[in-house]
């Protein structure tokens, strides 16, 4: 036999002593009480055909059914049986913009920690989907292939950061050729790429990677991050003191989500634009309305032992003793 939450026991160690102390308790008060009723030579009369025994029974009994209720509540199992377990998902390849105009405030705390926020509400969605990260500025660089292994992408998704990509400048082409780079020989419906960013794109020609996606068959969803009206981009220097991005002209540089450009990206590949905005990510939109709708692929299948549930056999035997305990009385039997 075993336990499906064994640490559940832990809690019964703790609580039975309570409860058994607690029964002894409420015996002692109640005679304690009696006796301040009445007169010792008088306890005995009311006390007459009373069995202490039965008492005690009865209180042996909730004991044992709050014992074999805490029992059930651990989901003992004995027996087992052979199961084939088919795993089915997308392969998403997720690219995050880490260029400096992802610091830029308009969204609280900033649009790169705002994505972060919406990648791992994203992670949750998952069950048996595999999800990689590539992380572009002027270049792009996959940072987690595809994997299974989401708290480990979420590791590498807590580590980027506006440095991550040593040059500086934004370019979605290498972001969409590295994005689709990270595929192997699948199927192109079971293919997804995600775009995050702010859709400034200082370098090469975004379209034309999305038409080249779209001739694969992969689908490209642009994700928004910030406002129309922008903020400036504020940076820690050296010093560790906050201080304004700045242009060639010495002009404070101030970014603006450029929605148009991700709109076409998406319409071009098939895919959606979502902009995030207040509280929201839109990524659990995403996946909700959209992407949970498309085809799957079995990715891998394994074999477990499936453990059958007893767990009805000690609901059912302190149910019964709390029933018999109900119905026991306290008076003794008499011939």
């Amino acid at each position: 036999m075993r336990f499906a939450r064994p640490d559940l026991f832990v809690w019964m160690l703790i609580l039975v002593p309570v409860f058994v102390f607690l029964v002894l308790f409420l015996a002692r008060y109640r005679r304690k009480i009696l006796k301040r009723l009445t007169h010792d030579h008088l306890l005995g009369e009311l006390l007459q055909g009373y069995s202490e025994q039965l008492f005690v029974l009865k209180n042996i009994m909730l004991v044992a059914a709050f014992v074999l209720i805490f029992s059930a509540l651990a989901r003992p199992q004995w027996g087992f049986e052979w199961q084939k377990n088919q795993r089915q998902g997308l392969d998403i390849v997720v690219a995050i913009d880490t260029s400096r105009s992802m610091l830029t405030e308009d969204i609280r705390p900033s649009r790169l920690e705002r994505t972060k926020f919406a990648v791992k509400d994203l992670i949750r969605k998952l069950k048996g989907d595999r999800i990689g990260l590539v992380a572009f500025s002027g270049e792009a660089f996959p940072v987690c292939p595809l994997t299974t292994d989401y708290s480990g992408v979420q590791i590498t998704l807590d580590s980027l950061s506006a440095g991550t990509i040593p040059r500086g400048g934004t370019s979605l082409e290498r972001a969409i050729q590295e994005a689709i780079k990270g595929y192997s020989d699948i199927p192109s419906r079971f293919k997804v790429v995600i775009v995050i960013t702010d859709g400034e794109s200082l370098e090469g020609d975004p379209l034309k990677a999305a038409r080249a996606a779209a001739e694969k068959g992969i689908r490209i969803y642009t994700v928004g991050m910030g406002t129309k009206e922008g903020e400036l981009i504020r940076l820690i220097n050296d010093q560790g003191q906050p201080e304004y991005l700045k242009d060639k002209d010495g002009n404070a540089v101030k970014s603006r989500l450029n929605e148009n450009l991700l709109k076409e990206i998406a319409a071009v590949s098939g895919g959606v634009y979502i902009r995030a905005g207040g509280a929201e990510s839109g990524l659990e939109y995403l996946y909700d309305q959209h992407l949970a709708l498309l085809e799957r692929r079995d990715i891998d299948s394994d074999v477990e032992r499936k453990y059958h549930e007893r767990f009805q056999w000690f609901l059912s035997g302190a149910l019964l003793l709390i029933v018999l305990e109900t119905l026991l009385s306290t008076k003794r039997m008499t011939g």
